[in-house]
């Protein structure tokens, strides 16, 4: 008889295995909580969107949405398209869990599931039950709190110059972010500057420039993804060749 896979549900191990996670979520979260507080919102409500939401470009994208002045329609749309990917994720880690998980355990898990936790998760030996993947979410949840109550606090701290300063840099930690990528994929690219060109055309074109910004961010994102996708498609790997 060969052996049955081990079952994952330490945890300890789930907390182990998070806290490289909820490291890199504390400097992305200050990113965010500085963000939210120089735009005019309060600490708590910076702190009450990361601990409902838990989603780094959704959260981003509706700042800018809410500083801008966009509806309702155009904030659902654009978390709906933003976070679509994880719907696909959850459906897919769903397939890893012990069938002792539960429904209710699922949805709670389902709340808490990022690219980062799917990724550690998915790569498992075995299957995983319920008290791995609260250990495993718990650290970068607190993280991702936490970070964002520094940086909203720290940013309501400082003198308005230094705000100002801030404000800038937290532009260029976005370009740290993918211009790497960027010289490494052809994809990555064609992606950025093709959403890059949508953008200024949005912004200085007559007739385009009437369109909100809510509007443009997610006409942005969607058609150049899908060229990307089209122009420069991803091989998928064999399965014999992965080693």
């Amino acid at each position: 008889m060969q052996p049955q896979a081990s079952y994952i549900n330490s945890f300890r191990r789930g907390l182990k295995d998070g806290v490289p996670i909820a490291l890199g979520y504390l400097s992305v979260s200050f990113t965010f909580g500085m963000m939210a507080v120089s735009g005019g919102l309060p600490v708590s409500v910076a702190v009450a969107i990361s601990m409902t939401n838990l989603t780094s470009a959704g959260q981003f994208a509706g700042l800018s949405l809410l500083f801008a002045g966009g509806g309702y329609f155009e904030m659902a749309l654009t978390q709906f398209v933003i976070n679509l990917r994880y719907s696909l994720m959850s459906v897919s880690l769903s397939q890893k869990f012990h069938k002792s998980v539960t429904l209710l355990e699922r949805l709670l898990i389902a709340f808490g599931n990022t690219d980062e936790i799917f990724a550690v998760a998915s790569g498992q030996k075995g299957e995983v039950g319920a008290k791995y993947m609260f250990g495993l979410i718990s650290l970068p949840y607190v993280g991702w709190a936490l970070g964002t109550f520094i940086g909203a606090a720290a940013s309501a701290l400082l003198p308005e110059s230094v705000r100002s300063a801030l404000g800038i840099a937290i532009y260029g930690m976005f370009l740290a972010i993918f211009v790497p990528p960027m010289k490494k994929s052809k994809a990555v690219l064609t992606v950025v500057l093709l959403s890059a060109g949508l953008s200024c055309a949005f912004t200085y074109l007559p007739g385009l420039n009437r369109v909100s910004s809510g509007f443009v961010i997610i006409i942005c994102a969607v058609v150049a993804a899908a060229v990307g996708a089209w122009m420069r498609p991803i091989k998928e790997q064999k399965a014999g060749d992965a080693s």
